[in-house]
């Protein structure tokens, strides 16, 4: 027994020296790593990890055969629990102003996009007030000025901002090619089209909403809308890049991309934890128990104040469903990053199930077609049933479609609970 006691002794006493003096050969990993929690981004709302069966929750002949049912797993994420509204999208606006000024002011000339945002100095603030020559450039000139206002020229208001395919590095031989060929760029007006709200309804007056509803503080709380789908995935790149450059000056790890819902994480988030609920509110019925409507959309056959609201109303209207996300049914459809096609649901994969497809603006009109979820304030109640599918054109923007972002949860494991 004293043999053991000594040896238990020496064991320990190398033990207790071997972690003075290092690793000592032994596998321990790479040291000196900060501890990280994914925090909670202001203004979402965390979706867990779970399973659901996503498809049309009542008989619907025609149209189960573009959303059948079928039992889908999702991965955890953050969710803007309202849409992207007026106010936030026009932070965005105004960045990418202030971002092309700077260039011009520093530089001597209008820049396409952003690219030299790592120079400018964000810390001075320019007096849009003041006639700066080289800023000149960026109002409307000439016949163009109305009323002879000074006004920015929104037609150069554009982001440029690079993205990583990596769809298609996992089909190539990527070991063994350019690393650039991967590396895709896109630049976008980012301006919301205000004339959406004359273009969409014809023989109809629309002006004032044309005027007001993206300029006027009225709406600040309002869902953009007028923005296609480049735009949101535009306003997804930034948001992104403006909340990492945080992170990168407090020397922390980056966050996962800001981006648009897969249509199937939206409904996930849409059904708010109920399986086989035809409405976010859980029941088969859009009014209350006391015969008020549950969200803003077109009822019966065209009383459109019934449920409150003539055209959009402010995005944390109603009450929310069971995860705290408003509005996931009416006011306004949302954009998701899926691309529509009728037989999606049959060959999509059950486990965070999507489908992409990146098409060019001038190609075939069927591969432009991005899915919409939700219904919208002008759209009747089977619209805004959670597994309803519908789609617009990637470079379209319309009166009742806006969007709202997620984040994947950066977790331990699927089931992590933060």
């Amino acid at each position: 027994m004293k043999y053991i006691a000594k040896a238990l002794v020496m064991v320990t006493f190398f033990s207790l020296v071997g972690c003075g003096m290092g690793d000592n050969g032994e596998l321990i990993g790479v040291q000196g790593r900060s501890p990280w929690f994914h925090p909670q981004p202001f203004g979402t709302v965390y979706i867990p990890t779970g399973t659901f069966h996503t498809g049309q929750s009542d008989e619907d002949i025609f149209h189960t055969y573009i959303a059948p049912n079928k039992q889908i797993s999702v991965h955890a994420m953050w969710m803007d629990d309202t849409e992207i509204t007026n106010n936030e999208y026009r932070q965005f606006v105004e960045y990418v102003k202030d971002s092309i000024a700077r260039s011009s002011k520093y530089l001597g000339l209008v820049t396409e996009g952003i690219d030299d945002h790592e120079i400018l100095d964000y810390e001075e603030e320019i007096d849009y007030n003041e006639s700066y020559d080289d800023l000149e450039q960026m109002y409307y000139q000439g016949k163009e000025r109305y009323e002879f206002r000074r006004q920015i020229d929104i037609r150069k208001l554009e982001y440029n901002y690079q993205w990583i395919d990596f769809k298609a590095a996992a089909r190539g031989d990527y070991f063994n090619s350019n690393r650039a060929d991967y590396i895709k760029e896109n630049t976008v007006k980012i301006y919301p089209d205000t004339l959406v709200w004359i273009r969409d309804f014809t023989y109809s007056y629309n002006e004032p909403m044309t005027r007001q509803y993206f300029y006027h503080p009225k709406y600040d709380d309002y869902p953009v809308v007028g923005v296609s789908w480049h735009q949101a995935n535009a306003f997804c790149n930034w948001r992104t890049r403006w909340l990492n450059r945080y992170w990168m000056r407090e020397n922390m790890p980056i966050t996962e991309y800001w981006r648009l819902p897969t249509e199937f994480e939206w409904e996930f988030a849409a059904r708010g934890g109920r399986d086989n609920n035809m409405y976010p509110w859980g029941g088969p019925y859009t009014r209350n128990s006391k015969g008020c409507l549950l969200a803003n959309f077109k009822p019966n056959r065209g009383n459109y104040m019934a449920d409150g609201g003539l055209y959009p109303v402010r995005a944390d209207s109603y009450f929310p469903n069971d995860y705290g996300l408003y509005n996931m049914a009416g006011n306004v459809a949302e954009w998701t990053i899926s691309a529509y096609d009728e037989s999606s649901h049959q060959f999509t994969h059950d486990l965070n199930s999507d489908y992409q497809y990146d098409a060019e603006d001038d190609g075939p009109l069927t591969l432009k077609r991005k899915v919409t979820r939700g219904g919208s304030w002008k759209d009747v109640a089977y619209f805004i049933q959670n597994g309803s599918r519908s789609y617009e054109y990637q470079d379209t923007s319309k009166s009742f479609i806006g969007f709202r972002c997620v984040q994947t949860y950066i977790g331990r494991s699927a089931t992590d609970s933060r």
